[in-house]
């Protein structure tokens, strides 16, 4: 028997960590699992809704380790399909009883389900109904329970009444990120935003002014990348951890035309390609811009350097 809670879980931020809590604390009351049931791709990508523009804040595997590091014991990643969007909220449930041995399903606040999008409260007044009639489906006695909504405090949008309360949500994360909000992003997230992939060749244009890159290739090309910057970053690579500062964006200095994530590791000069990189992002340091000349880029380099260093 298991408590279940089912969604996209996109960066496991801190509203969906909301309901994975009330998930572990049920199940553990009544000696049962506590089970996600997650799918993939996202919805958007196969129902087509802008998937063009679509961007993920973790990967399935960074999805995966961060529900079992809360407490979950098992996840279940479902194939998104047609077919499956074509369930209603009754079989759905069905499925989740029949399959994963659900009693208690528990869902956000404002969540729904299948594809007559049924909120906890809807389908909690069909099941309870005295009339064995009005039963949409055969999945009592498993029952819902709706988590109500994190209050967040923001404190950059006070206002002179005082702080104000918002909520969580991946969309409000997305828009915060990629407008080069690293920070605003990571107080939503509950952790900071990271990046990994693998260090790729670049035109060593930085060895020649003194600032040496990593140039990284996502694993994940649909992970979302932040807004173009320069930005204060931890680095994980080899087994250590090292301060950094990342250029993301054209680099217009240099003629450059495609977009690109580059990383200075302070302190650090030893041949890398090929391996692992993972970086997370602290804070913002600045914009990036065209410099009138490689001398003035590089005079800038020194600048931010101190900036990522000192932090």
């Amino acid at each position: 028997m298991s408590v279940v809670t089912t969604g996209f879980f996109d960066g496991v931020h801190l509203g969906h960590r909301h309901v994975i809590e009330t998930v572990v604390s049920s199940a553990r009351e009544r000696g049962e699992e506590a089970v996600v049931v997650s799918f993939w791709p996202h919805p958007r990508a196969v129902l087509q809704q802008d998937a063009r523009d679509l961007r993920l804040l973790s990967t399935l595997d960074e999805k995966k380790a961060m529900l079992l590091s809360l407490g979950i014991d098992r996840v279940e990643v479902l194939q998104f399909t047609h077919e499956f969007a074509a369930l209603t909220a009754a079989q759905y449930l069905d499925m989740l009883r029949d399959r994963y041995g659900a009693t208690l399903v528990v869902m956000g606040y404002d969540n729904t389900i299948g594809s007559d999008k049924k909120t906890a409260e809807e389908l909690t007044e069909t099941y309870c109904s005295r009339n064995p009639s009005d039963l949409r489906s055969s999945s009592l006695p498993t029952s819902l329970r709706a988590v109500g909504p994190l209050p967040f405090m923001w404190p950059r949008a006070a206002t002179g009444s005082g702080e104000q309360h918002v909520s969580v949500s991946s969309t409000k994360i997305r828009k915060l990120l990629s407008e080069g909000d690293v920070e605003g992003g990571n107080e939503m997230l509950g952790y900071e935003y990271t990046l990994t992939g693998v260090v790729v060749a670049g035109n060593r244009m930085g060895r020649t002014i003194g600032f040496p890159t990593a140039n990284m290739q996502l694993y994940e090309p649909l992970k979302l990348v932040p807004g173009n910057g320069v930005y204060a970053v931890d680095v994980e690579m080899l087994g250590s951890v090292y301060k950094g500062m990342c250029n993301i964006g054209t680099r217009p200095t240099v003629g450059g035309a495609s977009r690109t994530i580059e990383t200075h590791i302070l302190d650090f000069d030893r041949d890398i390609y090929g391996l692992p990189i993972t970086i997370r992002f602290k804070k913002r340091i600045r914009d990036e811009r065209r410099f009138p000349s490689l001398e003035a880029l590089r005079q800038q380099l020194v600048l931010d350097r101190e900036g990522c260093s000192e932090r």
